[in-house]
């Protein structure tokens, strides 16, 4: 077979109507690098689908990570596990495998403010990412008061939607504020409809498991949710000091009665 006659702008043509973006834009450095490397027409083709395929990859990754709405992005790699001695890594290894998700794995992330749990939330929504998922970031008071203004509106079903699409959801800081007296009506739908399409769902809460009716205003409601998350789930409590004041402590001069005060 002859290969056709084409010019480089006919090449990039070529490449634009396909939209290999990354491969036009590559394609000349790698034909001199193949060149000089002698290298196979192979050698070259792999080069190439390598090339755009990692562009592509990291293209998605932005994009995913942009959708996911995290207020700061963190990763497992940042956390220090020495802050946290009853905490290990192996304890969460199976929220950051690539089951965890794909298979509508849960988990309630439980402790006192400041001991990492947005942390750990958000790293967990970042390695379902890594692992080829969406996922999405809420604060649960925002995810509260926008569910209940659509179902006052009659707009609940479609409201829904953000919500329930993500492979993986963080609902952070349930009963951090006061939520609205809606508050377990609206959280049910997000958990009912999640746990019925088995996709993953972490919280974040300061409050104890027992105190969610009271935190959700519906006693009831609340039992349903929690049944719900823990039948493919489990709860982590994150103990020891305080991340953000733990440096008070090496402050010269402080007692520890003037810390605590």
């Amino acid at each position: 077979m002859t290969p056709p006659a084409v010019s480089p702008q006919q090449l990039e043509a070529m490449l634009k109507r396909l939209h290999l973006a990354c491969a036009r834009r590559s394609y000349p450095e790698l034909v001199e690098q193949a060149e000089r490397g002698a290298w196979s027409f192979r050698d070259f083709l792999a080069a190439l689908a390598s090339a755009e395929i990692e562009h592509r990859r990291q293209t998605r990754l932005r994009r995913c990570v942009r959708q996911a709405r995290f207020p700061v992005l963190h990763t497992l790699e940042e956390f220090d596990f020495s802050v946290q001695p009853e905490l290990r890594p192996l304890l969460l290894g199976s929220a950051f495998a690539p089951e965890f998700a794909a298979q509508g794995g849960c988990l309630v992330l439980k402790g006192r403010s400041g001991r990492g749990k947005t942390h750990l939330a958000t790293a967990i929504a970042y390695q379902a990412i890594l692992h080829g998922h969406d996922a999405l970031f809420a604060i649960a008071n925002d995810l509260v008061e926008t569910l209940s203004l659509a179902a006052r509106n009659g707009r609940l079903r479609d409201a829904l939607a953000a919500y329930v699409r993500p492979q993986l959801l963080v609902v952070d800081e349930v009963g951090y504020l006061t939520h609205g007296p809606d508050a377990a009506n609206v959280l049910f739908h997000v958990v009912d409809e999640r746990h019925r399409r088995r996709r993953s769902m972490v919280f974040t809460t300061n409050k104890p498991l027992e105190r969610w009716g009271r935190v959700l205003h519906d006693p009831d409601l609340a039992e349903a949710i929690l049944d719900r998350i823990l039948e493919r789930g489990r709860i982590v409590t994150l103990e020891g000091p305080s991340m953000r004041t733990r440096h008070i402590d090496s402050v010269p001069g402080r007692s520890n009665q003037e810390i605590a005060s």
